[in-house]
This record gives structure tokens, sequence and C-alpha cells, in this order.
């Protein structure tokens, strides 16, 4: 009898844990995302979404790359609003450089577009000359807007 139980007990055993690896059950938890509960603390919190996308000023992105046009575009994201160039050298100048360039806003703003300019060998560009690539963009995009009739 102790042979007969023990063979019963094993392929009660086996069937229980076959029936366990199944996987045949519902699972609602991995079916459902969870959803994260929005708090007051949450304002204060650096955290962004990486799918959230930046609206950009289309003058001032067409602008941009009308001004730089003399430089190779490296990479362009119109979803976060970054251009970012290669080296170039500007027509009538001795000296290359290179280019990044952020819109971060949908109103045609000077704060709404962040210029930065390199020399070769990672060498700093005089504050003046960035200066006058921000105006000379600002200024094309307000060329077209005005052209545009929608001011």
């Amino acid at each position: 009898m102790t042979r007969c139980a023990a063979r019963l007990t094993a392929a009660l055993l086996l069937t229980a844990g076959l029936a366990a690896c199944s996987g045949s059950g519902s699972n609602t938890a991995q079916s459902q995302p969870a959803e994260r509960e929005s708090t007051l603390w949450d304002l204060f919190s650096n955290r962004r979404n990486a799918n959230d996308t930046v609206a950009v000023n289309r003058y001032l992105w067409n602008a941009s790359l009308e001004v730089l046009n003399f430089l190779p575009i490296q990479s362009i994201d119109p979803f976060t609003g970054m251009i970012v160039t290669g080296y170039g050298t500007p027509p009538g100048g001795g000296r290359s450089y290179r280019a990044t360039i952020k819109v971060s806003d949908p109103s045609l703003d000077a704060r709404a577009l962040k210029v930065s300019l390199q020399g070769p060998g990672g060498s700093a560009v005089a504050p003046d000359t960035v200066r006058a690539v921000e105006d000379a963009i600002l200024t094309r995009a307000r060329q077209m807007r005005v052209r545009d009739g929608k001011l």
C-alpha cells in the first residue's frame, strides 16, 4: 500500500506541476499598462516624458536652414527642434565654423532660438559672431513671416 500511495502522490505532484506551467489563465496585470497618478509634487520634478515633442516655429526653422546653408547638415530632428551642422566656411570668410541650433518654442521670438557656434578643434567663437548669426536668422524669419502675410 505504501508503494501505491507513493505512486499516487508522485502522479498528483507531477500533474499539479504541469498544470501550474500551462499559463492558460488570464493575467490582467500584464495586459494593461500601469498608469501613474500625478501629484502636486510632480509640478516641481524635472522628469519629462521622452515621447513629448517640442513645437517649433517654422519660420525660425527655415530661416536657420537658409542662413546657415553653407554648413553641411549632420543631423536634423524637427520633433525636438535641433539642427546640428558640420564644419563649413562662410562665403567671404576665412575661418570655418560648425553650428548647433535649437528652436524651442512655437513663437517667433528671440528666446525660442539658441545658436551655438564652434571653431575648428572646438575653439570658442566670439560672442559677437554668435549674436550676428542669431540676428540674421531672426531677421530672415521675420521677412519670411511678412512675405507669407501673417503679420
